[in-house]
């Protein structure tokens, strides 16, 4: 399947190697300044075996990086009140330095009381609305992680953005919209599609630059996409599958971002970062 489309990857996992080196720097400067080690408290509702996976491979990339991860499990019945108050006792904790609460979480739960319950400077993972109004304004914030990613490998493999036509398929709040204002901050233009957006193969072909976040298997086609697109496959399905039918896309695109190790381990390592960032400030450490 490489073969001679090997130098259209992005090499996202060689990439977050790199930020996760540069993280542990961070934390080994902290840890001299302070005599404090960064801590991430990782909140878990519920028994989704994804989400298990997702959280013990974020809190083992924390340990890798010299930090303290901070477990917390909740059972499936827990009410938004008790959540709440839990994630509050956190933001209160001058041990913990970011709180990730990882999504999704189970209904009824309001998860967004929940993520509102996270203090700015805490929110490692980009969750907040105060948060998502900093990333539209272009302001200073802990974007989203996965958003940060993406931008950060675009500019590793030297992906023009400015005046290039960027098409965003997704519009969650911690994807697709931060994603869309990153890119528009930096001079792109920017269609956002979603589930029922008209035509949308017509809309796909008219990118130059094309994020699927859908969270549909293959959904994308050889024939939406136009000769020399460059995309980023920041979808994950069952059995390690992406949102674009990779090895036909492959044919057409310039750069392409494989599932896995492409998106997914910049997500990881742009947290792990954006943690130690926090500790450093809430440390008052000059980094």
């Amino acid at each position: 399947m490489l073969g001679n489309h090997a130098h259209k990857h992005m090499d996202g996992a060689a990439l977050a190697k790199r930020l996760l080196e540069n993280a542990a720097r961070k934390v080994e400067q902290i840890k001299h300044a302070s005599n404090v080690t960064p801590a991430l408290a990782t909140v878990l509702v519920g028994d989704d075996p994804a989400s298990i996976v997702y959280t013990r491979m974020k809190r083992k990339r924390c340990t890798d990086a010299g930090m303290r991860p901070v477990r917390i499990e909740l059972p499936r019945d827990t009410s938004t009140e008790h959540l709440v108050s839990e994630i509050r006792k956190l933001g209160a904790d001058p041990a913990i330095h970011g709180i990730l609460l990882q999504h999704p979480v189970p209904s009824p739960i309001d998860k967004r009381a929940a993520f509102e319950a996270i203090p700015p400077e805490k929110d490692v993972d980009g969750v907040t609305s105060a948060t998502l109004g900093r990333v539209v304004l272009g302001m200073d914030a802990f974007t989203p992680c996965t958003p940060a990613g993406i931008m950060r490998l675009l500019e590793e493999y030297k992906i023009p953005i400015d005046g290039v036509h960027a098409v965003v398929i997704g519009r969650s709040p911690i994807l697709g919209r931060p994603m869309a204002s990153l890119l528009i901050n930096a001079h792109a233009t920017v269609t956002l599609c979603h589930s029922r957006t008209r035509d949308l193969p017509a809309i796909v072909r008219q990118a130059d630059i094309l994020i699927a976040a859908v969270g549909k298997p293959r959904f994308v086609q050889a024939d939406w996409v136009s000769e020399g697109v460059v995309v980023i496959d920041a979808g994950y399905n069952e059995g390690n599958i992406g949102d674009v039918d990779f090895d036909a896309v492959i044919e057409r695109a310039s750069h392409i971002t494989p599932v896995p190790g492409g998106v997914g381990p910049m997500t990881i390592a742009t947290l792990i970062n954006q943690t130690a960032t926090a500790a450093a400030q809430q440390l008052n450490v000059v980094l």
